[in-house]
């Protein structure tokens, strides 16, 4: 099993075999590796682990056979060289900077990206001489402009957060490239299972395991993949040292939760178009934001890009922030949580939430209205979510 190359195989079957290497225990399941550290045969044999001469575990902090199954498996369906997990997307993103950035450097990055990521820029990379300016998602133009000859790399999530707009990546690495940038896409909407930027130019992918890789809304975690030499010469270099580790047994979880991550994610998908076209049919809702839609703005670029539209959608009601608490309030069966990707539909008001610790400029800057509502659409049955929903409607 272990001389398999799972190149050769669908993305469906990689998810539930690549990464296994039974031990002399001959398990059928991945097991979990509950161990700091781990016995040398010899001084010699340790000393040249810890220098990188021979392959072998060290320490748990950098290598664990459980996290090591999960970052070969993720890698395989991201069609990337090498992955590298962390304890949560907002660690894998801090890796990314660290490993990657100095003082001087330039960043340019989308608006539309997590309230968090906004945060980690400007108030704590900016600390270390980190400048970052932030453009619109689908202006390529802007993005051109923006670069600067000290600019390191292009941040972005696509689609984004909240509002579901979808970037042209293929475009953007383009300009990267052409200006001797990085390209970095967050991927956490989609999953490789519906979208693969590695394929379509970019240079590193960042995760969010928290989300639609776990899928049941059980543990945090974060990934970054990329090319062998930027994970070797950049990335695990500030894991080693910084101790962002994601633990044995979340690694395991997340590996349960690739082994459904196609088929969960063609059930989300289909019942959030189902619901984002009811949705425009609704009096109080005055615009719903969701790439399968023919009247978003970037809905043949989603199709292009993407093998379907994601299970997100957010909506924006006519009586503003009134209205969406008294909606969300309204509701019986779903949840008021603002994590997103899980089996249960959740629901959540960006603007006081996820997005609540920006200001009210670049709230508006980046489209986030006080009437905002963002539905991660889940698996109970679509009339279910229907009906609690208009409970408030």
């Amino acid at each position: 099993m272990t001389d398999t190359d799972w190149n050769d195989y669908s993305l469906e079957t990689q998810a539930i075999r690549a990464g296994h290497r039974r031990t002399h225990e001959d398990e059928h399941s991945i097991p979990i590796f509950a161990t700091s550290s781990y016995v040398f045969k010899s001084a010699e044999e340790a000393s040249l682990r810890f220098t990188g001469k021979i392959a072998g575990n060290i320490y748990s902090r950098f290598t664990n056979p459980t996290v090591d199954a999960f970052q070969q498996r993720l890698a395989l369906m991201e069609k990337g060289e090498r992955c590298l997990a962390f304890a949560s997307g907002m660690a894998a993103i801090m890796a990314v900077g660290m490993g990657l950035l100095k003082a001087g450097d330039h960043v340019v990055c989308s608006r539309g990206v997590f309230g968090n990521t906004v945060m980690l820029f400007t108030n704590y990379f900016s600390k270390f001489g980190v400048e970052t300016d932030f453009v619109d998602l689908i202006d390529t133009a802007a993005w051109e402009a923006a670069i600067k000859p000290n600019t390191r790399f292009l941040f972005l999530e696509t689609p984004s957060n909240p509002l579901v707009e979808i970037a042209d990546i293929q475009a953007l690495a383009d300009i990267a490239h052409a200006h001797d940038c990085l390209l970095i896409v967050d991927n956490c909407f989609c999953t490789p299972a519906l979208q693969k930027p590695l394929e379509l130019g970019a240079d590193i992918v960042v995760h969010s395991a928290t989300k639609y890789i776990d899928g049941q809304g059980r543990c945090v975690g974060g990934a970054v993949v990329a090319s062998e030499e930027i994970i070797e010469k950049f990335i695990f270099p500030y894991l080693r040292t910084g101790g962002a580790t994601m633990s044995p047994f979340n690694a395991w979880v997340f590996l349960s939760g690739l082994e459904t991550l196609a088929i969960r994610m063609k059930a989300h998908c289909d019942s959030a178009s189902e619901l984002a076209q009811w949705l425009e049919q609704q009096p109080s809702v005055a615009k719903v934001h969701y790439a399968g839609l023919p009247s978003h703005a970037q809905h043949e670029l989603a199709k292009r890009q993407q093998s379907h539209f994601g299970g997100i959608v957010s909506f924006e009601l006519t009586g503003g922030k009134e209205a969406a608490w008294r909606l969300i309030d309204a509701t019986q069966m779903i949840s008021i949580t603002a994590n997103l990707g899980d089996v249960k539909t959740t629901i959540t008001h960006p603007a006081t939430t996820t997005h609540g610790r920006l200001t009210p400029e670049l709230r508006a800057k980046a489209g986030i209205k006080d009437g905002l509502v963002r539905i991660s659409v889940g698996l109970e049955n679509l009339d279910d979510i229907k009906n609690d929903l208009l409970c408030g409607l």
